[in-house]
Formats: structure tokens, C-alpha cells, sequence
């Protein structure tokens, strides 16, 4: 019975730890992104490849063989969401990297402004420690 009060508390545990929920929001946040990148995909993208191939609707794509049907066009319409979501993860994480370096850039920016008045106090110290040494010297 210990065992199990543990394992249920080494589980609590993981379960609230932050990875375990960003992971979750992640995944929650993917399902949704790609339900919209297919609505992209399926109601605008594909219908204008359509008309650039000459009306061919690449969803209704197939071959019959003997008596199976090889629907090759779900396939071509699968590797264009892979496309355009794996473009957009891309694209997100460009800007999302650039906002970050930024932010790092204008830290150290805001690290290696010392005011003046740290200046001044460090300056006397250094003096303080320089007399106190001659001190001992003499």
C-alpha cells in the first residue's frame, strides 16, 4: 500500500512539473494550428494548385488497381499540410529567435551601462584598498 501512495506521489509530481504542462498546452495548441493550416490548405491552397493543374481537384486523385484504389491524391493533399505546417513552424520560430536575441542583445546593452554613481563609489574604493596597502607597506 506504501508503494502505491508513493508511485501516486512521484506522479503528482510529474505531472505538475512545468515540462509536462508546456507539453500539453503545446499539443493542444498544435491540434488547433493544424486544423487550421488544413482549412488553409483544403479550402484555399488546393483548389488553386487545381487551377493551375487545369481543374484537377488533387484530393480526388486515384488509380485502380484490380480491385484496389490507390487514392495517391490524399497522399500529394498529406505532404502539402507537412509542407506548409513545417513553413510556418519555420517561420514562427525565425521570429521568435530574432525577438530573442534582440532581448539578450538589449540586456547585455542594459548590463554594461553602469551609472555613474556606481562609477564614483567604485573608483573610491579602489582608492581605499590602494591607501590601505600603502598603509601596510610603510
Amino acid at each position: 500500500m506504501k508503494g502505491v501512495v508513493t508511485m501516486i506521489k512521484e506522479f503528482r509530481e510529474f505531472i505538475t512539473k512545468g515540462n509536462v504542462l508546456d507539453l500539453a498546452i503545446a499539443v493542444v495548441m498544435g491540434a488547433a494550428f493544424g486544423k487550421i493550416v488544413s482549412s488553409l490548405v483544403n479550402n484555399i491552397i488546393t483548389p488553386l494548385v487545381g487551377i493551375l493543374l487545369g481543374g484537377i481537384n488533387l484530393s480526388s486523385l486515384k488509380i485502380t488497381v484490380g480491385k484496389a484504389v490507390v487514392q495517391y491524391g490524399e497522399f500529394v493533399q498529406a505532404v502539402i499540410d507537412f509542407l506548409i505546417i513545417s513553413f510556418a513552424i519555420f517561420m514562427f520560430m525565425k521570429v521568435a529567435n530574432s525577438l530573442i536575441r534582440k532581448k539578450q542583445a538589449n540586456e547585455e546593452e542594459v548590463l554594461e551601462v553602469v551609472p555613474a554613481s556606481e562609477q564614483y563609489l567604485k573608483e573610491i574604493r579602489d582608492l581605499l584598498q590602494k591607501n590601505a596597502r600603502q598603509d601596510e607597506k610603510s
